[in-house]
């Protein structure tokens, strides 16, 4: 299963495509997944994010979500949270060449 964090990462967490259209998604706190990375569960320490993964690895998601991983998010003052690496970054606001097209375009 693919990681996208650092080990030592504070804060993380769960994201993995949905099966019936292939968008990026995030696990939520009521074990739902959402298309909207703020309202994604952001697990506070190596503990809680495997937790956190663990939860999204239950019995049957491959029927719902292809392959869920932790990724490294930070928070941002006053905020909220915002991932870290540009994979994620990409992932979470969509493509970079059209800003007319995908997640961006709804905003």
């Amino acid at each position: 299963m693919a990681q996208h964090s650092s080990k030592g990462a504070r804060f993380q967490a769960v994201t993995a495509n949905r099966l019936s259209d292939g968008e990026v998604v995030y696990l939520t706190a009521d074990n739902s997944w959402t298309e909207i990375f703020a309202e994604a569960e952001i697990a506070d320490g190596p503990d809680a994010s495997e937790a956190l993964l663990a939860r999204a690895l239950v019995d049957g998601y491959e029927k719902h979500v292809l392959e869920p991983y932790l990724f490294e998010t930070t928070e941002d003052a006053g905020a909220g949270f915002s991932p870290v690496s540009v994979r994620e970054i990409i992932r979470a606001k969509g493509p970079t060449v059209r800003l007319d097209l995908g997640k961006q375009a709804r905003h």
